[in-house]
């Protein structure tokens, strides 16, 4: 997964270098840093490795594996300049457990069905989110994101809605225990402990930056938004460990 974002971040960089020429003339391609030529180079070299290393763990894998990278792919080479930007963002972040999870144990939990809608509410919210750090900028450049088109008032309450709605579904359907399962969880201290604290700190992170994504100041934003996406982080680790514990204490790690 690591290499697979490294080439989407190559790409959106290259897909984006004149546009930042105008807006964020200090990232690496238009600040002379790297060269369109290296980053292309970077781009195939890390998608050979990711889907290498995928396709290691069965096909299952590298399958969702080049669903993940062409829905990345997609955003950085056309939809981050339209009205759909946040779509595949939303559509991309579900897989990620689903990648992790089929990787582990080679089949999908039960629980992480119903983690889906969460995850496409949160990766809409944190696009949206990350086109308020830049609304400013990308309107100079031309670029139309979704932030752009709405007007930061609307973009941010769209953002918190979204937000806001995939909190309530992760507290009404987060995974229980059953008390058949104590002894696998007491077994795996770590995974109560991420079960335990990971939706409530990532709600806390997510509350916090999104009050930060309402500031003036984009670098102000700018840590709002970073809050936000490791809030969302911990609330799915957190409940990535519940769907765990349940599913037998943690026996197929």
């Amino acid at each position: 997964m690591l290499c697979l974002q490294a080439s989407i971040g190559a790409v959106n960089d290259l897909a984006d270098a004149d546009a930042d020429h105008v807006g964020k003339p200090a990232k690496p391609i238009p600040a002379g840093a790297v060269a369109p030529s290296a980053a292309r180079i970077w781009a195939v070299g890390s998608l050979a490795g990711g889907m290498l290393i995928a396709a290691t763990f069965g096909p299952a894998v590298a399958a969702v594996a080049a669903a993940g990278v062409s829905l990345g792919y997609a955003y950085d080479l056309r939809l981050s300049r339209t009205a759909l930007s946040w779509l595949p963002l939303a559509l991309a972040l579900p897989l990620l457990p689903i990648f992790a999870w089929l990787g582990a144990t080679g089949m999908i939990a039960e629980g992480l069905v119903t983690l889906v809608p969460i995850a496409v509410l949160a990766g809409a919210a944190l696009l949206i989110g990350n086109g308020l750090v830049d609304v400013e900028r990308d309107a100079i450049a031309g670029k139309p994101t979704t932030a752009v088109r709405m007007g930061r008032g609307a973009a941010w309450f769209a953002h918190a809605g979204a937000f806001g709605t995939a909190v309530l579904l992760a507290f009404a359907f987060a995974p229980g225990v059953p008390a058949s399962l104590a002894g696998g969880a007491a077994s795996r201290p770590e995974l109560r402990w991420v079960w335990v604290a990971g939706i409530p700190l990532g709600v806390v992170l997510i509350v916090a930056g999104s009050a930060l994504l309402a500031a003036a100041r984009p670098r102000v934003r700018e840590r709002g938004w970073e809050l936000e996406a490791i809030g969302t982080a911990a609330l799915g680790l957190g409940w990535l460990a519940g769907t765990a514990i349940a599913a037998g204490g943690g026996a197929a790690g």
